[in-house]
């Protein structure tokens, strides 16, 4: 009986090397195929706009080429007429100033197609472009962060909040710690009044951790909200409390509701400290307004059936 026990402990232990094993060689041919298409996707995308060019074609002959790589390759994907000049805008816009280096093509191949089409049909130029898919590659974004990430214009945030971190941090960490600032915050996630205070703002972002650590950006690991802290004789409560793994440091956030006081001299404070303004969003964007009922329709409606 102690004999099979310790086969099937053996065996469980075994089988599950050979399922993580199988993971990652999955893991890996799904990367690799992703690389192959996407570097076919680039060479036809080339191809496309040299013939539009050199034979001029026009644009009418997507529809042809589509019609007949799908009739001869009826079970893959991708050919689509939409598909296909989803490719030729793609290589377009990262060479239609100048074309990049193998280097960033190298870099373009190793996200999913899916996040390319977001990525151009949302970003202004190929820097910001760029950026979005170095970081989609440094953490792992999905689709749908980094949709996210691109609406709440974290390009244009990234790194531009005041702070004294140059003359109280040793380089690389103030850059890196520069780099995990934004400004401002987005906070629209959040359903405040207008007269809220710093303990309702507080509550309600720990309220919602998720979406107020997705804002954050990656690195931090919320420890606390509250917390006392002994300076002499003195004691102080910490709004929120994060550890950031990339820096190996704690990071305090003080929340306010107030103004910022440009004669608050940061050059005077010998610690890191970093400064950025927080957005509420409070009102519906001009084109969703017009979608919905107004307050007077909704009254109107309810005062009808009251009445029957």
């Amino acid at each position: 009986m102690s004999e099979l026990f310790n086969i099937d402990r053996n065996y469980s232990a075994w089988l599950k090397e050979i399922k993580n094993k199988v993971r990652i060689v999955q893991l890996k041919a799904a990367v690799k195929v992703n690389s192959e298409m996407l570097n076919f996707y680039w060479e036809l995308g080339a191809d496309i706009v040299e013939k539009q060019t050199t034979a001029k074609w026009g644009d009418g002959f997507l529809s042809k080429l589509s019609h007949d790589l799908m009739a001869e390759f009826p079970d893959m994907k991708g050919f689509s007429e939409r598909n296909i000049k989803y490719i030729r805008q793609w290589f377009l816009f990262y060479n239609s100033q100048k074309a990049i280096g193998q280097q960033a093509v190298a870099q373009l191949v190793q996200i999913p197609w899916g996040h390319h089409i977001a990525i151009i049909s949302k970003c202004k130029n190929t820097d910001e472009a760029l950026y979005y898919v170095q970081n989609t590659m440094t953490y792992f974004w999905s689709r749908s962060v980094l949709v996210h990430q691109i609406e709440s214009d974290l390009y244009e945030r990234e790194g531009k909040s005041i702070t004294n971190f140059k003359s109280t941090l040793p380089q690389p960490q103030s850059d890196l710690a520069m780099q995990t600032l934004k400004d401002p915050y987005i906070f629209d996630f959040l359903t405040m009044s207008k007269d809220y205070n710093e303990l309702e703002l507080e509550k309600e972002l720990i309220n919602h951790i998720t979406h107020f650590l997705l804002e954050l950006g990656a690195g931090f690991a919320y420890i606390g909200r509250q917390l006392p802290l002994k300076v002499g004789e003195r004691e102080f409560y910490i709004d929120l409390l994060f550890y950031h793994t990339r820096l190996h440091c704690y990071v305090v956030v003080e929340l306010k509701t107030t103004d910022f006081e440009p004669e608050y001299a940061l050059s005077d404070i010998h610690k890191p400290i970093g400064v950025s303004e927080y957005q509420l969003i409070h009102t519906l964007p001009d084109n969703l307004k017009q979608s919905l009922p107004s307050i007077e329709e909704i009254e109107a409606e309810l005062s009808g059936r009251e009445q029957l």
